[in-house]
Parts: C-alpha cells; sequence; structure tokens
C-alpha cells in the first residue's frame, strides 16, 4: 500500500528546498491561521469555524482528495493575508503548514493530483505553479501517469462537446486569428458553427501583451488553453487572462 504521507512529507521537503533557491514567489506574507476539521474534495477543506474554503490557484480532475487529507487533515494552517470570498460564500486563499513556505498547491501540483487554474493573477506566482505542473507531467506523476489522461485535441470535437460546462486543457495548432467588434477569435477550424475557438477582448490585448502573448503572432503556432468550455455555435473558451494560452511550439 502506497504511504502518502512519506510521499507528501518528502514533496513538501523537495519544495521548500526549492522555493528557498529561487526565492519562493508563491510564498505567503504574514496572514492568518485556522484548522482544518475535514477535506472536502481535492481543492476543498472545512474549518474548525464553520467556514469553507477554496485552495486558489488550482482545479481538480476527480482526484487529490486522499493528497491534500495527508497534507491538511486537523493541522493547523497559515493561510494568506489576503484571501477572498467566492459568490458562494466560501473562503478562496492559497494555504501551507505553518513555517514551511510552500503551498499546498505547489505540494499538489508536483504530484500531478491537481492542474493549475484558469486565473492566478501574480505573475511570478503562476509560473511557479505552471511549472511544477510541468514537472509532474513530464514525469507522468499522478493524472499524468494516466494514459488516458491527456489535454484534449481541438479537433476532438465529440471529447470538447462532452466537456461542455467543465474546466479543461485543450491542445492544438491556431489556424486564423480574426476581430469581430470588440472581440477577437483564435480560431481552430474554418467553421465557427461545429471547430472550437478561443475568444478574448479587444481591450485584453495589452495585458496579454504585457505578460508576452502577442495574440496576433500565434496564427500557425500550437497552444495550449485551459479554462471552462462553453458552447456558443461550436465548443468555446473564454480567456480573460494571460495564464490561460500557454505557447506549445
Amino acid at each position: 500500500m502506497m504511504n502518502w504521507r512519506c510521499i507528501l512529507a518528502f514533496a513538501a521537503a523537495s519544495l521548500e528546498a526549492a522555493g528557498a533557491a529561487h526565492g519562493a514567489p508563491c510564498a505567503l506574507p504574514a496572514g492568518s491561521t485556522a484548522t482544518v476539521a475535514a477535506v472536502r474534495d481535492g481543492r476543498t477543506l472545512m474549518l474548525s469555524d464553520g467556514r469553507e474554503m477554496r485552495l486558489a490557484g488550482i482545479e481538480t480532475a476527480g482526484r487529490g482528495a486522499e493528497a491534500l487529507r495527508a497534507l491538511a487533515d486537523g493541522r493547523i494552517l497559515h493561510l494568506g493575508s489576503s484571501p477572498v470570498t467566492d459568490r458562494y460564500g466560501r473562503l478562496v486563499a492559497y494555504a501551507a503548514l505553518p513555517g514551511s513556505g510552500q503551498t499546498f498547491q505547489e505540494t499538489l501540483l508536483t504530484q500531478g493530483e491537481v492542474l493549475v487554474s484558469a486565473r492566478i493573477g501574480d505573475k511570478a506566482c503562476a509560473e511557479t505553479l505552471f511549472a511544477a505542473e510541468k514537472a509532474a507531467r513530464m514525469a507522468k506523476r499522478g493524472l499524468w501517469a494516466d494514459p488516458n489522461f491527456a489535454p484534449l485535441s481541438s479537433e476532438n470535437l465529440p471529447g470538447l462537446d462532452a466537456a461542455r460546462g467543465r474546466f479543461a486543457l485543450v491542445e492544438g495548432r491556431v489556424l486564423s486569428v480574426r476581430e469581430s467588434g470588440a472581440t477577437i477569435y483564435v480560431n481552430f477550424g474554418r467553421r465557427w458553427t461545429r471547430d472550437f475557438t478561443v475568444t478574448l477582448l479587444k481591450r485584453q490585448q495589452r495585458t496579454f501583451a504585457a505578460a508576452g502573448l502577442d495574440v496576433k503572432q500565434i496564427e500557425g503556432r500550437r497552444i495550449r488553453v485551459r479554462g471552462v468550455i462553453e458552447r456558443r455555435g461550436g465548443p468555446i473558451i473564454d480567456a480573460a487572462a494571460p495564464e490561460q494560452i500557454e505557447l506549445v511550439d
């Protein structure tokens, strides 16, 4: 039987050492503490004061509960100094064990138990989280060890349709980039009523460019997009943050 506590303790120690070497961009400033009463899923905790907390910056893919339970159940957590509350009244924050200097988010990503979410906000922290996800993907850990788990192809229309309403990763080659009104359309096929599309608002171009992504220059490039798949004609992901789009080649 796999000893999760030993594995995760090793991972946390490795992450702490790496964070010390690289300035720990996701390290938490002084904040509050809370005690975990229960673990609901791979990113949701019930705190002893009755609040429900979601770990910021990550998404689950049907895994992670056991790994998070081994890390957090019954423990006192150090929360970031600026937690927010979502529309359901849940606390959303980065969290770590006091004194560790490394977040649970990084540990879970390194183990391949979760995915980086669509919005991070802080560029340095986003780079750290993506690096942890990439390391797990390259080493085929956790989710990435499953040969059936992989980013959806932009050409896999049945798969995209089945994932509607869920967070997903989608990879494909951009056929064209077009503007219409206040919207930029990143097209992966010729028929918008059928093929996959990524959209963003024209006024967000400067934000994407400042993050190193010139949307007008990705025509012909292979990219990876993350977000919730919707359907407006064909399957679509709305990109509101630069970290939603990664250049693959």
